[in-house]
């Protein structure tokens, strides 16, 4: 694939996240991974991992006490899964709505063709999850991702994303950016501010 294509606002995270089920069968796995190209996301880091069951447990605290609570920690500590930290100008909402509704008889009956519509098999094994929110993206992009600074992505990443000097490594299967320029041809130009306004979330006192 070619260059990614200008932003003309700046870019939001979220996570993406492949449950067992998709992982375990490779045509889903690259099916959800081509609707992601296709539908102009960035992929700014992504990786594989196994849960122990107190990650499992950690993640969906929330939830304890809920009747689905047990099967849904067993069943994310099943197998292997697939993380994704993706890129878009409305990535929360655009990549809830390509997933579909949670429940999977809902998804097929109103969303045939999202994600969970196409290959969620029970309101458990449905495919995908989602950030729901700006705030849910960055803790939850914080806990899959430990090693990732979304401040410092944002001042030094960000600002050449967004003016498209990122290319699709197929190796690597995410977005890079080319190593010998370090800042956006915008930047550049005569008159041109190189100050970059960062989320108000990120801010720092």
């Amino acid at each position: 694939m070619g260059a990614v294509p200008r932003s003309a606002r700046p870019l939001q995270l979220t996570l993406a996240l492949l449950k067992p089920d998709a992982v375990a069968h490779p045509p889903v796995l690259e099916a959800v991974h081509e609707t992601i190209l296709n539908n102009k996301f960035l992929i700014v880091r992504t990786k594989e991992l196994m849960w122990r069951r107190e990650d499992s447990q950690r993640f969906y605290q929330e939830h304890s006490g809920r009747f689905f609570y047990r099967r849904l920690v067993e069943f994310m500590t099943s197998g292997p899964m697939r993380a994704y930290i993706l890129a878009h100008e409305d990535a929360v909402a655009r990549w809830r709505s390509l997933m579909g509704p949670t429940k999977v008889y809902r998804a097929r009956n109103t969303a045939p063709d999202s994600i969970r519509g196409a290959y969620g098999l029970t309101d458990t094994r449905n495919t995908i999850h989602g950030s729901d929110s700006a705030a849910s993206a960055r803790r939850e992009i914080a806990f899959f991702f430990p090693e990732f600074s979304e401040s410092l992505w944002y001042q030094q990443d960000e600002p050449r994303l967004r003016c498209g000097l990122a290319h699709y490594d197929t190796g690597e299967r995410v977005h890079s950016l080319p190593k010998g320029q370090k800042r956006c041809p915008l930047e550049l130009t005569p008159g041109h501010s190189s100050r970059i306004k960062l989320p108000e979330c990120l801010h720092r006192a």
